[in-house]
């Protein structure tokens, strides 16, 4: 079939995938799933077949191919109808990895890209913990520099390849008292004194391992850290595009299969002497689901397109995450339903299907968590900017702006780092918005400002606001009536939500994501707030 996607040498790099999984996969399912852990001899052979750099440069191994060469070989890996797999592979060459390869050292990706790509080294991503999830700036795992040196201590959760894996790139808070804007990446070996991991039970993905981390004490150089520190939130946001692509791209091709599954079974069964594909009620399901499955794979093509010409895509690919999951979800479901009794079975491929999908919902960030970015979107007008700096989507908008999505409800730093919602609310009498931002000189720490050069801007609305310009040079502060001079970052808001934020009524991020503050330059104001002490500090 002609497609505006895809040309005839992606064509034929399904057809080598497809018999790729269909030949060395497929045959194995049983095995890795009753023991539930899989030969890792299977990941050296995607890499000998050229299938675990597909979007990495060549100097370290990879093919540097176009990204719909990745759609091929996601929706062909889904193909294999062991969502665990699936899982283990999109972790570790589309996660573990992405942050090494976008913003990673040389020495960094010299030391694990090519070991990735040939699959003799295998990756996760470890950001989830025990108390924070979808709240990525409330993990507690620390790393604290000393000397050339990090240490690391606590706990990660919900690890994809995290019990056989060989590395990790790891969230963790470098400056705690920072709250979002505190977090770092950096890469950790596992098999170093300290790293400890438990594997979990879990109801389907049974072929991939999924696990606890422990670090006590786990020390590791300096300059493992990932990009710059303190920037790993932002990282993190911006990567989810691609981490919820790879699911969108998985769920509608696994839901795919699982129709045609389905399609074949109900050619071959009879009930009351003819086919049950005969049965009027069963193909008007089966054709609702052909039909939304179609519409989810162009809404997923197009998703795919805008991000391979290095759009954002914040939008679509919080869409397809959504309804891709969900959708197959629905799917295996009403499948199932169609083999009756035989679908309950465990020898039936269609049960285990079943199972897998559950998760689709889950991981990645839950079905709740994608309305709520969308509803931002759509509904409070706000749009994302690229935390790396060099995405199309980094020129300034009119429009509220936020480094990738922040996604927290709680436990997160306000605009001067109060990370504290019970503090006392009255501190040095400042409960004016205008009181607060004229108060910013003497809350200036000029050993945390030398050389810095910048001006904000805060136009704040209500009676207790006003117009204000703050600048700061060559540690001194001033702020100053009115909106003088070419600002770096301009604070929009009503005073009463400005207020609130810096008091530590509001969630900070709850506050940008809903377009209560508007920050113009995220990362600008992420080095500002440095320059102060907290106002519950006084």
């Amino acid at each position: 079939m002609a497609s505006i996607y895809f040309t005839e040498e992606h064509e034929l790099f399904r057809q080598s995938v497809r018999q790729f999984i269909e030949t060395e996969v497929v045959p194995r399912t049983n095995e890795w799933e009753e023991k539930q852990q899989i030969d890792k001899t299977i990941w050296k052979r995607m890499g000998n077949l050229g299938f675990l750099g597909i979007n990495f440069p060549e100097e370290y191994g990879g093919t540097n191919a176009d990204f719909f060469n990745t759609v091929v070989l996601l929706e062909e890996t889904a193909r294999s109808t062991m969502g665990g797999f699936a899982a283990a592979h999109g972790v570790h060459q589309y996660m573990a990895t992405a942050h090494l390869l976008k913003a990673g050292s040389a020495e960094l990706k010299k030391k694990y890209l090519p070991k990735a790509i040939s699959g003799e080294a295998w990756g996760s991503l470890a950001i989830s913990e025990p108390n924070a999830g979808s709240d990525v700036a409330a993990i507690k795992t620390t790393a604290v520099r000393v000397g050339d040196e990090y240490i690391i201590n606590g706990s990660k959760t919900f690890i994809t390849n995290g019990y056989y894996g060989d590395f990790v790139t790891l969230a963790c808070k470098t400056s705690p008292e920072q709250g979002m804007s505190g977090i770092s990446l950096i890469m950790v070996d596992q098999n170093i004194p300290g790293f400890k991991t438990n594997k979990l039970k879990k109801m389907g993905w049974h072929s991939s391992d999924t696990a606890e981390l422990f670090f006590d004490n786990v020390r590791v150089p300096a300059s493992n850290i990932i990009g710059e520190e303190n920037k790993g939130f932002y990282y993190i946001m911006e990567s989810f595009q691609l981490e919820r692509l790879v699911a969108g791209i998985g769920g509608v091709s696994g839901a795919q299969h699982c129709l045609e599954i389905t399609l074949k079974y109900i050619a071959e069964r009879e009930a009351f002497g003819r086919p049950i594909k005969k049965f009027q009620v069963l193909r008007h399901k089966l054709v609702d689901l052909a039909t939304e499955i179609e519409a989810a794979r162009q809404l997923v093509y197009q998703a795919a397109w805008l991000f391979s010409k290095g759009e954002m895509a914040v939008k679509e690919c919080s869409m397809i995450k959504l309804l891709a999951t969900e959708l197959g979800k629905k799917v295996a479901d009403e499948c199932l339903q169609c083999f009756g009794g035989y679908g309950y079975m465990e020898e039936y491929t269609i049960a285990r299907m079943y199972r897998d999908a559950r998760v689709g919902t889950i991981v990645g960030g839950t079905s709740e968590i994608m309305k709520e970015i969308l509803a931002k979107i759509v509904i409070d007008d706000v749009q994302y900017k690229s935390a790396y700096g060099s995405s199309k989507s980094n020129v300034q908008s009119s429009k509220s702006e936020v480094s990738s999505q922040p996604q927290t409800t709680n436990n997160s730093n306000s605009l001067n780092n109060s990370n504290n919602s019970n503090n006392n609310q009255k501190s040095n009498n400042m409960e004016k918005a205008s009181e607060i931002i004229k108060s910013l000189p003497e809350r200036f720490k000029a050993d945390k400002a030398v050389g810095v050069n910048t001006r904000f801007h805060f136009e704040i609305e209500g009676e207790t606001g006003g117009h204000f310009t703050a600048i700061v040079v060559d540690g001194v502060c001033t702020v100053e009536d009115g909106l003088n001079g070419e600002a770096k970052c301009i604070v929009r808001a009503k005073a009463v939500d400005y207020e609130d934020v810096e008091l530590g009524r509001t969630n900070p991020q709850m506050a940008v994501m809903m377009g209560k503050i508007k920050i113009s330059n995220l990362g600008e104001m992420m080095g500002f707030v440095n320059y102060f002490t907290r106002l519950t500090e006084k």
